[in-house]
């Protein structure tokens, strides 16, 4: 029976693993999955309640600067609110030359080099790509294409606009020593292996696989100009048309309202 026990035991982080994926597969709330299964994950290995209520708490607590980031969030709605993605559209209209390819590889290298100085905050998905960059790249789609654009063009424009972000700010951290990613990587091979390994040691490191990194996205940014143009045929040769885009949208923003509407009366 011993044995049974110290089976089980040894296998509770698989168990609490399931049942991750049980309850995502049940489209379940996410947090709540995730904290049932760390609490039945640590109850089978034999922890106690009180120390796993201490586990949560100091990782609570060693980690409240990420809910920080909620703070800008009502700023960015009210920037939105009163016409920023318009303001940032009609920007790149002035620029003929600037294509969203460009525009993107631009982004790329400012997101880069100010990570590579530590200004990991003055990007990100929230804070920047979707209130400025993205209407920016779709400006410059729709000064060529006209204002109503395919789905597939929208939504292309728009993961090249939170990878180009994303690749900066990944690629680009690791060139600064006072980071967090360069200060965990150090702490693991002293602890781990008993290597004497210097934070600038790997942030020169990091400035070759930057380079690289920004060599290679940018191509791929600056390809996406014709992406979009094969994309416009081939939408168009399926008969897309953007009278019938132009309807879809006035629809799709009619229910929203109307949806909005409901939850408030039932509110």
């Amino acid at each position: 029976m011993q044995d049974f026990f110290t089976s089980i035991q040894s296998w509770s982080p698989i168990l609490g693993v399931v049942l991750v994926v049980i309850g995502f597969a049940l489209r379940l709330n996410p947090l709540i999955v995730v904290t049932v299964a760390g609490i039945a994950a640590a109850l089978l290995a034999g922890i106690d309640p009180i120390t796993i209520l201490s586990t949560f708490g100091t990782g609570f607590t060693n980690s409240r600067s990420i809910s920080v980031a909620f703070i800008v969030l009502p700023i960015i709605g009210l920037a939105e609110r009163f016409g920023l993605q318009q303001q940032a559209k009609r920007l790149v209209s002035r620029l003929a030359t600037l294509t969203a390819g460009r525009l993107l590889a631009i982004y790329l290298f400012f997101r880069q080099a100010s990570s590579a100085l530590g200004l990991t905050s003055l990007g990100g998905p929230a804070q920047m790509v979707r209130p400025v960059v993205y209407p920016m790249a779709e400006g410059a789609v729709a000064r060529k294409h006209g204002d109503y654009l395919p789905e597939r063009v929208r939504e292309r424009v728009k993961g090249h606009s939170a990878g180009a972000d994303t690749v900066g700010l990944f690629f680009g951290e690791d060139c600064f020593v006072a980071i967090g990613s360069v200060l965990l990587i150090t702490a693991f091979v002293d602890s781990t292996y008993g290597l004497t390994l210097d934070a600038i040691q790997i942030a020169v490191w990091a400035i070759p696989t930057a380079i690289a990194a920004f060599l290679i996205h940018g191509f791929r940014l600056l390809r996406l100009d014709g992406v979009v143009e094969r994309d416009m045929k081939a939408a168009i040769a399926e008969g897309w048309t953007p009278e019938q885009e132009e309807a879809d949208q006035r629809a799709a923003e009619q229910a929203a309202l109307a949806a909005a509407r409901e939850s408030e009366a039932r509110a």
